[in-house]
């Protein structure tokens, strides 16, 4: 029966559509229909959104639209226009064309009791509306052709569902013509046959199971799956074939993405478009929201992507690199790795609740101890543990600190650090702090706590686990109240002023939330909360982002459709040189673009991006991995230390260490420098070289150590002459405590140190250029300055490649990919400058499809350079 409905009212609808654009054409309306295009349309106010809900994402398309807000949000298949209901004038609904002009109609006859914030339309162009309670109204909203195609706007009458469910939207499924609804509280799934107002309740929606949430935008696709949005956390959720289930049977649902938080609002959408959908074990970005496979939200829980549980802990956490605190931090890491510390859980202080839990510290605002302000027992933890970093009140704006790790059996679910500043808030985000270690980026967004925005993050951590962060502050004002600050900049937030600030981090969206909201409550317990302040989230932001070779390769995340971004901050060359002002700029192009910015040799960079549309920047913070002074031994004084960029670029084939060294001093123990191998002290495999090569000259012996990542050390030694000496190290020269020589995996830290004889005052001095690990045999050959010859490496190409030629004197480029039939791929051409001697550009993939490419580089020196390239 319902696939003879849908049969009888698509043959209508076909014909309808065919009168609608005869007679639009013939009227030259202003008011163009969408005719059925992929976006979903969110509503907030009156204000549109264009909602991507394979990737959650959004973007305003439209502001103030209509005098009043607007709801019941719809798409007419008839006409192919966007219908809403307005709460002002009143019973009245709008009609939106694509460029989001507008007609206002006067529904006669139809009861003025009210706001009607549920609705959808029929592929019949039957409208239905309805409010709080079980009554429901229906309005015919067909073209009247003997009215230059107006819609009829008939209201046709009030019908009662047989069943009272508190919802908030509801959407038709072109599949079988039937309503569907999400209740809020029990969340349970209803089918509605909207002529009848017969209710189906068809059971608890498994996603869904346990959450408290409103939801107010609800939209289908071609093949009737059901997309539910969360207004508290804009999270996005997936029943499938919604037709199919049986009241009773097993209902097949996921999360499908994370999306901003809404209130106010409601959904329309075509609902014979499809929506693209994620393969998850392609390795391909099959619906272009920029996450692969098991990064997507949509494969959570699938076979081959099983949900992982585990965060970070709050030990860990705290702090990026900066500016002004890159060596203190080094030292920090370089500590941290001499002793191989490591947190252990299971030695650590079990935090309990008190009978004086949630209740006023008694003391003044300002002198909250922190942890009074930790939440208990919200997120279903089996112990709570204190992970406080202490190291960190050393080297940060931070008075105190106090962190937890909430663990379910062993495993941290959610972990949160209060820290309080006493003149700014605290310098450190952890959006920023975790891609500086190496994490990405997936998505940002907002959740709704007291029905107020925040910010969200979703962080893939470098060990592959993902975790949402939360990060705010609370100030107190002149009258010793709170109020609430929520910026993505941390130059947003008000100076001069102490401040609590909280890091929150889980593997739970919701459970984000209800720590969210119970620290609120455990603030309000010690002083009211007068305001909140809060600033939008970044629509252009980069999901991850490396330091390599002089260049800083970036992938950013385009929500708005950009077209340039502009880098501004501060650059140092070396970790002991100034800092220099930089401006640079790219161009981006798509929802997600891999950028490569010419930098230059650099220590690190600390930098805003801009967009050209002007919204909310990001800020970043990139830097190679550091070279650090170890003068801890007593009896050390420093004469000299400086870290000196390499004077000649890198031609051989190894994996060169940056920079090099100066060293000077008097010691009765030892002195040293070491050098790390990633910015957060991580290992990297470097087992494919054989040898590690260094010049150096110098006074006495020189102790070279490798620290690899078990903790365990591999020691050899040269000695220095006063002039300088190329040496080179086999790795079966370095040997451990145990006489086991070593390879160059997992290596942690490369430790350069000199040494006294019997404890006497010496005077030591090290010079230390061009390091690299290499191998004696070379796997391929740079370009040669007598050659002209480009050399692409690697091809085939994966992801990227990096592109080889010699110039003979500073010039400007122009690179460009072609078919092999000679078909220029415009996208793809990149121009740039090039310097006397060995040039580099790297080459990507982006969305090039598997096959044979040719290449060619120009110069403005009359030369030019060609070549086949593959992608796999």
């Amino acid at each position: 029966m319902e696939k003879n409905y849908f049969s009888k009212f698509y043959t209508k609808y076909i014909a309808f559509m065919l009168f609608t654009v005869m007679l639009s054409f013939n009227a030259r309306s202003q008011s163009e229909p969408f005719f059925c295009d992929f976006n979903a349309y969110l509503f907030q106010y009156n204000d549109v959104y264009a909602l991507d809900l394979a990737s959650g994402s959004s973007y305003l398309v439209a502001q103030d639209v209509t005098p009043g807000n607007i709801n019941a949000a719809a798409y007419n298949s008839i006409d192919g226009y966007l219908w809403g209901y307005l709460s002002t004038p009143s019973i009245s609904i709008v009609r939106i064309g694509k460029n989001f002009s507008t007609d206002i109609y006067t529904v006669e006859g139809l009861p003025n009791t009210g706001n009607r914030y549920v609705g959808d339309i029929g592929l019949d162009g039957i409208y239905y509306i309805k409010g709080g309670g079980s009554s429901y109204y229906s309005i015919d909203l067909n073209p009247n052709p003997l009215l230059n195609n107006t819609p009829l706007v008939n209201y046709l009458g009030e019908k009662t569902l047989s069943k009272n469910i508190s919802i908030h939207d509801w959407a038709f499924n072109a599949v079988d013509g039937k309503l569907y609804t999400v209740e809020k509280k029990t969340n349970h799934i209803y089918r509605i046959t909207a002529q009848t107002g017969d209710v189906e309740d068809l059971g608890e929606v498994p996603i869904l199971a346990g959450l408290n949430y409103t939801f107010g935008a609800v939209y289908f696709d071609v093949d009737g799956n059901f997309y539910v949005s969360a207004n508290q956390t804009g999270s996005v959720y997936i029943i499938n074939n919604v037709h199919d289930i049986i009241e009773g049977e097993e209902i097949s649902s996921n999360i499908f993405a994370f999306g901003p938080s809404s209130s106010l609002n409601d959904g329309a959408r075509c609902p014979t478009a499809p929506v693209p959908q994620e393969d998850c074990i392609n390795g391909l970005d099959d619906d272009g929201d920029g996450l692969v496979d098991c990064d997507d939200p949509s494969c959570s829980g699938v076979s081959a992507c099983p949900v992982i549980t585990i965060t970070s802990g709050g030990n860990s956490g705290g702090l990026e690199s900066n500016d002004r605190l890159a060596n203190l931090i080094s030292k920090r890491n370089y500590n941290r790795a001499k002793s191989n510390y490591k947190f252990d859980k299971l030695l650590a202080k079990k935090v309990k609740k008190t009978i004086n839990y949630k209740k006023s510290s008694k003391t003044s605002p300002s002198e909250i101890p922190l942890n009074s302000l930790v939440p208990l027992g919200i997120v279903g933890e089996t112990s709570t543990i204190e992970s406080s970093p202490a190291d960190l009140l050393e080297l940060t704006n931070a008075s105190d600190i106090y962190s937890v790790d909430y663990l379910k059996d062993t495993e941290t679910v959610s972990a949160l650090m209060v820290i309080k500043t006493d003149n700014k808030v605290y310098e450190h985000s952890k959006f920023i702090c975790d891609r500086f270690l190496g994490a990405e980026l997936l998505s940002v967004s907002t959740i709704q706590i007291r029905e107020k925005d925040f910010i969200k993050s979703r962080i893939k951590q470098a060990d592959g686990n993902i975790e949402f962060a939360l990060t705010f502050s609370a100030r107190l004002d002149e009258n010793q109240k709170f109020i609430i600050e929520s910026h993505w900049n941390i130059d947003k937030y008000e100076d001069n002023t102490m401040y609590y600030n909280f890091q929150v981090w889980s593997n739970s969206i919701d459970d984000l939330v209800s720590l969210g909201e119970e620290i609120l409550d455990l603030l309000e317990a010690n002083a009211e909360i007068t305001g909140y302040t809060g600033s939008t989230p970044p629509p252009v932001f980069v999901k991850s982002a490396s330091y390599k070779n002089g260049k800083i390769n970036m992938h950013v995340v385009n929500n708005n459709n950009t077209k340039e971004i502009f880098m501004d901050g501060g650059l140092k060359r070396t970790e002991t040189g100034e800092t220099t002002s930089v401006s640079l700029q790219a161009s981006i192009n798509g929802y997600i673009d891999s950028v490569a910015v010419n930098t230059g040799s650099l220590f690190d960079f600390g930098f805003r991006i801009e967009n050209s549309n002007g919204d909310t920047p990001d800020d970043l913070f990139v830097a190679d991995a550091p070279w650090g002074l170890d003068d801890s031994a007593n009896g050390t004084m420093i004469n000299t230390y400086e870290v000196l960029q390499n004077e000649t670029p890198y031609t051989g084939d190894g994996f060169r260490v940056e920079r090099n060294i100066q060293l000077s001093g008097t010691t009765t123990d030892y002195i040293g420098v070491y050098r790390a191998f990633s910015p957060r002290f991580l290992a990297v495999d470097l087992s494919e070289y054989k040898n590690l090569s260094f010049e150096a000259s110098g006074t006495g012996t020189l102790e070279v150590k490798l620290l690899k990542g078990n903790g365990e050390e591999y020691i050899s030694e040269v000695q220095l002459e006063e002039e300088n000496q190329t040496y080179t190290m086999p790795d079966a020269v370095f040997e451990n405590s145990s006489g086991d020589v070593a390879d160059f995996s997992s290596l942690k830290v490369l430790t350069f140190i000199l040494k006294t004889n019997r404890g006497n005052t010496e005077e030591k001095s090290l010079n230390l250029t061009n390091l690299d690990f290499n191998n004696t045999e070379s796997k391929y050959e740079y370009v040669l300055a007598d050659t002209k010859k480009a050399v692409l490496m690697p091809n085939p190409i994966e992801s990227e490649a990096t592109l080889y030629f010699f110039e003979e004197k500073d010039a400007k480029y122009t690179f460009e990919i072609y078919t092999v039939g000679g078909h220029l791929l415009s996208s793809h051409t990149m121009k740039g400058d090039t310097q006397q001697g060995q040039n580099e550009i790297v080459v990507y993939k982006k969305n090039l499809p598997s096959g044979i490419y040719l290449y060619k580089i120009t110069s403005t020196n009359d030369k030019t350079w060609s070549g086949k390239m593959v992608i796999r």
